[in-house]
C-alpha cells in the first residue's frame, strides 16, 4: 500500500499565480488521510471522498513533506493509470463475472 503525489505542479492546470500544486492520492482512504494528518492538510479538503478518485491537492510545501513521510513521486499520467486500476478492482469487486487481477 501507498501514498503518491504526482507532478501535475510542472504544468498549466497545476499553476496558480505563483503557487503549484500537485495530487496526493492513496493505495486506501486510510493511508491518504493519514498522510493529510502528518502533514497538516485539514481532511475537509478531500475532494472526490469515497470514490476511486478520492485526492487531496496540496501544495509544494506539503509535497515535499509527504515525499519526507513516504509518498511516492510520480507522474500525472501514473496517477491517472492508479485511479483507472483502482476503477477496474471496484468493478471486479461489484461483479463477480470479472477477472481480478
Amino acid at each position: 500500500m501507498a501514498v503518491y503525489v504526482d507532478n501535475m505542479y510542472k504544468f498549466p492546470m497545476g499553476q496558480f499565480g505563483r503557487m503549484k500544486m500537485s495530487h496526493m492520492m492513496a493505495d486506501t482512504t486510510e493511508e491518504l488521510l493519514a498522510m493529510a494528518d502528518k502533514i497538516g492538510v485539514a481532511r475537509k479538503w478531500i475532494q472526490h471522498p469515497g470514490t476511486v478518485n478520492e485526492h487531496f491537492d496540496i501544495s509544494m510545501g506539503k509535497r515535499e513533506l509527504a515525499v519526507r513521510y513516504g509518498a511516492k513521486e510520480i507522474t500525472m499520467r501514473a496517477m491517472s493509470m492508479i485511479a483507472k486500476s483502482k476503477r477496474l478492482d471496484r468493478a471486479a469487486a461489484d461483479d463477480p463475472t470479472i477477472p481480478r487481477r
